[in-house]
């Protein structure tokens, strides 16, 4: 494993994981972080993901910069060094920047993996019911969606933490809260001079979410989703999957926004591993493993 970048980092920096030397690379991952990200904090999952053969990418947060994370992005796509299958992945506000880059037709992958997807708008109610099985698979890690229709608790949970104190911890406390239940993240987030306190307070941009429709996108497409996820609340999303040709959901029970970073990192690694086998033997997602 090499890594370009494990220290934190500005947002246009390019941080790199690769597979050990005694394995032949499988594919790739290129990952937009993030609101107030930076590619350094996916360290973890990068590590982890290129232990099992794969190349990981990780660019910076589009919010930031849209224009440099795009030449970013085709930089990368144009790497033959960088093996196909491509997967451009996103979390947070970057999964709904890579959903419109895919579904405009801007760069062109061979899948998508979109974790903690913004709802489509602001405010959006909750669908009635599930993602019709016709339109996106879904798969429960767990059963239950407790928290899920909980929008805007980041300020709720602040006033509870300390309120709008002179240092701002309250606020603090309570968007990292919001981001993760890993202690050994959130002890990383706050250490962390380069990530960008306040980052989830900074909207995701309308066009964004107006051009990145699901149904536009004709490739296979995997969504990692916490069911206690408060800034992008679970009820919210499902129609966005549901109006995918080739999507597949997996919920994480009790799971926060970022799934990649959160106390079950594990299981959401587990999950983006098998699908990336499945992707190897084709678009169609051919069935490795069967729970019986």
């Amino acid at each position: 494993m090499t890594s370009a970048q494990l220290s934190p980092a500005p947002a246009s920096t390019i941080a790199a994981w690769d597979n050990p030397p005694a394995v032949a690379p499988r594919g790739t991952i290129i990952l937009v972080v993030g609101r107030g990200e930076h590619p350094g904090v996916y360290e973890r999952f990068g590590t982890r993901i290129a232990f099992d053969g794969y190349r990981v990418r990780v660019v910076g947060d589009p919010t930031a910069d849209a224009d440099a994370v795009t030449a970013d992005i085709r930089t990368l796509l144009s790497d033959p060094d960088l093996p196909a299958p491509r997967v451009l992945a996103g979390s947070d506000a970057g999964a709904a920047f890579v959903a419109a880059l895919a579904a405009t037709g801007t760069v062109q992958a061979d899948a998508l993996l979109l974790v903690g997807l913004p709802p489509a708008t602001a405010g959006a109610p909750a669908p009635a019911g599930p993602a019709s099985a016709a339109a996106a698979t879904s798969v429960a890690v767990g059963a239950t969606e407790a928290g899920a229709t909980e929008a805007g608790a980041i300020g709720a949970e602040g006033a509870a933490a300390g309120g709008e104190d002179a240092d701002g911890e309250g606020r603090w406390a309570a968007e990292l809260a919001a981001r993760t239940a890993c202690p050994t993240h959130q002890a990383r987030l706050s250490a962390d001079p380069h990530l960008r306190r306040g980052g989830l307070d900074t909207p995701v941009p309308p066009a964004w979410l107006a051009d990145g429709d699901l149904g536009r996108v004709d490739l296979p497409v995997l969504g990692l989703h916490g069911t206690a996820d408060l800034v992008s609340p679970l009820g919210q999303v499902r129609a966005r999957y549901a109006a995918a040709p080739r999507a597949e959901l997996v919920t994480i029970d009790g799971g926060k926004h970022d799934a990649l970073n959160d106390a079950t990192h594990r299981t959401a690694a587990a999950a983006v591993v098998l699908f990336l086998e499945r992707l190897r033997l084709g678009s169609e997602l051919p069935a490795i493993a069967r729970w019986s």
